[in-house]
């Protein structure tokens, strides 16, 4: 079974994993830093709980389905350099112990939050989410991002 952020064992994993991020942490691959990932992963939170509601892309539309079984269902890891929607782009600098803070919350209210605060809003390349497919996708999407830094 996948882990989800609707299990509290996986998000006090993910916070202790963020506990150990710095700001001068090495990526592996990619352009952004640790401060930009973390508010990368805020507006991904965010899609989640219907606050940034992209439209579906074509590329998504053509591979989401294929792409939705081995990322949410069987739990496959995302990989590198993996297709990120414009909205959350985060390219300026940002301050790292905010956005740290940032995304704390933005885990605790989904989390707390539970299946009700899920969207309904399809996400912009995978389609139709149920509540555990979101929560099971933010899990997955934070793990790529820390895997990305090392933690």
């Amino acid at each position: 079974m996948t882990k989800n952020l609707f299990e509290a064992a996986a998000v006090d994993e993910v916070k202790r994993r963020m506990a150990q991020l710095r700001p001068d942490s090495e990526r592996l691959w990619g352009k952004m830093n640790a401060a930009q990932a973390l508010a990368h992963c805020s507006v991904a939170m965010g899609m989640a709980m219907g606050e940034v509601r992209p439209p579906r892309i074509l590329l998504g539309r053509l591979l989401g389905p294929l792409a939705k079984k081995s990322v949410i269902v069987n739990g496959t890891p995302m990989r590198r350099n993996s297709t990120t929607e414009k909205s959350a782009v985060v390219t300026d600098e940002r301050d790292f112990v905010v956005e740290r803070q940032r995304l704390r919350e933005s885990i605790d209210r989904f989390a707390a939050g539970g299946p009700g605060i899920c969207t309904t809003h399809p996400h912009f390349f995978f389609g139709p989410l149920t509540p555990v497919e979101w929560a099971t996708l933010m899990y997955q999407h934070l793990d790529h991002h820390l895997r990305q830094f090392q933690v």
